[in-house]
């Protein structure tokens, strides 16, 4: 169990499959800190965000924080702005500022090659990480809680 949980979302099916997971992992006095980076090019037009529907996914990010804290999550919500370095990086020192004790994110799973073509966001981050990365792959299936006994087991 961890205290301080940071859950990257970009919005995707994929990264919002984490939530689950970040929250299991909370012990009784955690928090998740979660951080949505908006990734900027720069180009002739000046600076523009790298997804033309930024705002709708902001606001499917706010409406998991929002959920999450209805549920008595305790949860606070960071965006971080990049253009030169990677979401990685900006990922990676927010977990650092914040000493969480994980990152927790959905992976797209697009395989080796595309992922080598593209990048990856999460590849790069269990490289510059200080602490421990879940990966949650698509389609993961979450282990159900082993329930306590009232006594313990004995041999």
């Amino acid at each position: 169990m961890f205290t301080k949980v940071l859950l990257a979302l970009d919005g995707s099916p994929e990264a919002m499959s984490a939530i689950p997971y970040a929250v299991d992992m909370l012990d009784a006095e955690g928090e998740i800190d979660v951080i949505h980076v908006r990734e900027l090019m720069i180009g002739r037009g000046g600076k523009q965000t790298l997804h033309a529907d930024e705002s709708e996914v902001e606001d499917i990010v706010r409406s998991a924080v929002a959920t999450l804290k209805a549920q008595g999550v305790r949860v606070t919500l960071q965006f971080a702005t990049t253009s030169s370095a990677s979401p990685a990086h900006a990922i990676a020192e927010a977990a650092r500022l914040a000493n969480s004790d994980v990152v927790v994110m959905g992976t797209r799973g697009r395989g080796q090659v595309v992922g080598l073509l593209l990048g990856s966001v999460t590849q790069r981050l269990l490289h510059i990480a200080h602490c421990p990365v879940l990966a949650v792959p698509p389609g993961a299936i979450r282990a159900q809680p082993v329930a306590e006994t009232a006594e313990p087991a004995r041999v």
